[in-house]
């Protein structure tokens, strides 16, 4: 978003400029005047690129990091289009690309912010390549990564999910930012960016706007349309921004979102204004009117970070907020409170003195990005978010609470959710009406206030699916028969087991709803077990689940469904069957991997080449077999782990070289092997 947004979601004003810094466009940037700063810096660009149109970009670090300025100073104020503009040139010249001469770090935090431009202008076929190699290069590092990698949920499934509201732009809305509506009795509460001084208009540099202040509107009958009454509190309003408010369930107490402001701003060591969340109550004035007084900073505010966006529970009980304090997953993060009767707090909690100590909600809502503007219900949680996967931007979503814990976040979909930021939503649940903030560019300025209608769920035919599948060796991709295949539910259920084909395919007879989470997972012998969470498609059909295995052991291998110990040849002397030196060098590796694994049983099969009579040749190979399984025996292995030891003289040959056939001798060598069969792990 081109203003509040910004402001809110990063929680910081800062007024001070960077002492390393000799160039104003870094001193904007730093002061978060990001509207100055990316003029500044397109201009420095140009010049630099004037200066070396005739070498290589590659050779000077400072283009990369004008780069990175320009995109972020369009970023952080919601302009995909331009910050598109400067992210695309960063990305195509210098990620990842191993031959630029350059001390340059463009990490994977560029191709989040990248893939989110991307959504902004509408490429979402480009936007969801560059989500995934977001989510492989920060595998295990970023829980985003999961959330975007798109092997469950792609951005498909949220672009085709199906229409649930009707949204209206709303009369009260101006060319600046108006946002952060709250039902307050049958009238709404919001925050406006208009400019209603008289003489002298304070602009907020950031986005050269007027500063943000809390107004009165009246719902039309059918609450679709805002009329502005007035100042919502004299009070309340400040010189500096107040936005985001909550009310408790009987309207006597308000929580707000302020900066740091007692008289003139405060700031941190580094220079920076943070918003505090404060309170004041109903009451009446001397003259028996009733006004908005005692307004109090909450006890866990801080002048190191920001608290904003209250949502108060219904029960009154339980006070939601967001914050970058110390403990946040990401950038901003939702926490909660307890809101405690007079005289109530423990001694763990006596320094927040009415309220218990803030907890984060969890992975399950926050992720490493940015949680924001959080609405509470009986059944259920909604918050804007661009952690999760959405359309760009920050999308709404919805998590419900099931027995007290709140699920998994939902995108809910277009058109409540568009390419830019869609946020503050707020909802009356029995009328199935309420209101949302979106800065899309259809509306008629920067953040404009939305009424929604949302509509019933139509009745729909039963979505089934059925799952199917393969298993392939993940190194040679040679296809793997009876695989042990078992189907679990979301919750850990089993649900069936079946075993590959000679193929290497399974398929599961369980019927599984659409867009449900269930668990495959795949065992066999001389393997790694493997397991693979996956989501079912969202309407009727097939969903098909591949997994590669890959053998416990090196030496282990599959030849035609059978698995075996592969080891070097063993050579013995001309009609001899003892065990040479160079042949128990093979063998001890055998002995050692019986070792690793006490519950291998093996079988031993000697063979021979055609050279020779028949009998004469079964007879050696079984000598030989034999003595094979003496020295493994000998070496410590249990007798009973050694099935069988049989020689099968030349009735095997694995080549055309039988009795009365010329061959080479590499050729007849071929035919003269033991192998060592896997009968169980």
């Amino acid at each position: 978003m081109k203003n509040t947004i910004t402001l809110i979601l990063l929680f910081t004003i800062s007024i001070s400029f960077s002492q390393s810094s000799t160039k104003k466009a870094d001193k904007l940037f730093e002061r978060m005047w990001y509207k100055e700063a990316s003029v500044l810096y397109e201009l420095e660009l140009g010049k630099f690129e004037r200066r070396n149109k005739t070498s290589t970009k590659r050779s000077d670090s400072t283009y990369v990091t004008l780069l990175k300025r320009a995109g972020d100073s369009y970023f952080f104020n919601t302009d995909m289009k331009n910050a598109h503009v400067w992210y695309d040139k960063l990305i195509s010249d210098y990620y990842a690309d191993v031959d630029a001469d350059v001390d340059a770090d463009v990490d994977a935090e560029y191709i989040f912010r990248y893939a989110h431009a991307l959504e902004g202008i509408g490429k979402y076929r480009d936007a969801k390549r560059w989500m995934k190699e977001f989510a492989k290069r920060t595998k295990n590092k970023d829980d985003r990564s999961e959330l975007l990698d798109q092997n469950g949920l792609s951005v498909e499934d949220v672009l085709d999910i199906e229409p649930a509201f009707i949204l209206k732009n709303v009369s009260v809305n101006t060319k600046y930012s108006d946002f952060g509506p709250m039902y307050y009795k049958d009238q709404l509460v919001y925050s406006s960016a208009v400019d209603s001084s008289t003489f002298h208009t304070r602009i907020y540099h950031w986005n050269e706007q007027p500063f943000l202040n809390m107004y009165l509107g009246e719902l039309n009958a059918i609450e679709s349309d805002v009329k502005l009454i007035d100042d919502f509190s004299e009070k309340l309003n400040t010189r500096y921004h107040e936005a985001t408010l909550a009310f408790s369930p009987d309207e006597t107490k308000v929580y707000f979102t302020r900066n740091n402001f007692e008289g003139k701003l405060k700031r941190d060591k580094k220079g920076t204004n943070h918003l505090k969340l404060y309170s004041a109550e109903l009451r009446k004035n001397e003259d028996s009117i009733f006004r908005w007084q005692n307004v109090k900073e909450l006890p866990f505010n801080s002048e190191d970070y920001s608290v904003g966006h209250p949502t108060v529970s219904k029960d009154g009980k339980l006070l939601y907020f967001v914050s970058d304090m110390p403990g946040s997953i990401g950038a901003t993060d939702i926490f909660v409170v307890d809101i405690l009767e007079e005289n109530t707090n423990t001694a763990q909690d006596s320094t927040f003195t009415g309220y218990s100590k803030p907890r984060n909600l969890g992975e399950k809502v926050n992720t490493a990005g940015r949680e924001m503007f959080p609405y509470i219900t009986d059944n259920a949680l909604y918050l804007a978010s661009d952690g999760h996967l959405g359309l760009g931007g920050l999308d709404v979503y919805e998590s419900r609470i099931i027995d007290a814990n709140f699920q998994k976040p939902v995108n809910l979909g277009a058109p409540l959710n568009s390419e830019l930021d869609d946020f503050g939503f707020i909802v009356n649940k029995e009328k199935n009406k309420g209101f949302v903030c979106s800065n899309r560019l259809t509306g008629k300025g920067d953040d404009d206030i939305y009424s929604f209608i949302r509509l019933p769920k139509p009745d729909k035919p039963l979505c089934e699916q059925l799952v199917r599948g393969y298993v392939s060796n993940s190194i040679t991709g040679e296809r793997i028969a009876n695989v042990k295949m078992t189907l679990f539910s979301g919750d850990g259920k089993e649900l069936e087991t079946t075993t590959t084909t000679i193929s290497g395919a399974y398929k599961f007879n369980t019927v599984l709803s659409c867009a449900t989470k269930f668990k495959v997972t795949a065992a066999k012998t001389g393997y790694e077990s493997k397991e693979k969470p996956v989501l079912t498609l969202s309407e009727n059909g097939e969903t098909v689940v591949a997994l590669g295995l890959e053998t416990l052991n090196e030496l282990i291998v599959e030849e035609k469904g059978v698995l075996k110990i592969k080891i070097g040849i063993i050579y013995f002397d001309l009609d001899k069957s003892f065990i040479r030196n160079d042949a128990s060098i093979e063998l001890n590796k055998i002995v050692l991997l019986m070792t690793q694994y006490p519950k291998m049983v093996i079988k031993i099969e000697s063979h021979t080449d055609a050279r020779d009579s028949d009998a004469y040749n079964l007879k050696l190979s079984d000598r030989r077999a034999k003595s094979t399984r003496d020295y493994i025996i000998s070496q410590g292995i249990e007798a009973n782990r050694i099935e069988s030891a049989e020689g099968f003289g030349e009735s095997q040959l694995i080549n055309n070289c039988k009795n009365g056939v010329k061959c080479s001798e590499s050729e007849h060598q071929l035919n003269r092997r033991s192998e060592f069969i896997i009968v169980k792990m």
